[in-house]
């Protein structure tokens, strides 16, 4: 049987990866986008691109994952704002307990 604070800190601990994952992806896409504009090499350009594109491509599918699992808002701010207060709430407890 699970605890309350085994529950509430699996659900942090989903989140926290899926979070960390989703920046990370968007980082990623900035990072090559950027990189492209400083290459005067094609073939390191044609590179970069497929690269570019693997990273768009993750991270909408850890977008698509964070939004099936009702962990990230991208079309509803209420919701969004909601979500973001239980998640402060939660972590309150965690220091309580």
């Amino acid at each position: 049987m699970t605890t309350k604070k085994a529950k509430i800190n699996s659900t942090l601990d989903d989140l926290a990866i899926a979070t960390d994952l989703l920046l990370s992806a968007k980082a990623a896409v900035r990072s090559y986008a950027v990189a492209i504009t400083e290459t005067a090499t094609p073939e390191i350009r044609k590179t970069l691109k497929k690269q570019l594109d693997q990273a768009i491509d993750l991270h909408g599918k850890i977008a698509q994952y964070m939004i099936d699992q009702e962990m990230y808002h991208a079309y509803n701010i209420q919701d969004q704002v909601k979500h973001d207060l239980k998640k402060a709430d939660k972590a309150l407890e965690l220091i309580k307990a």
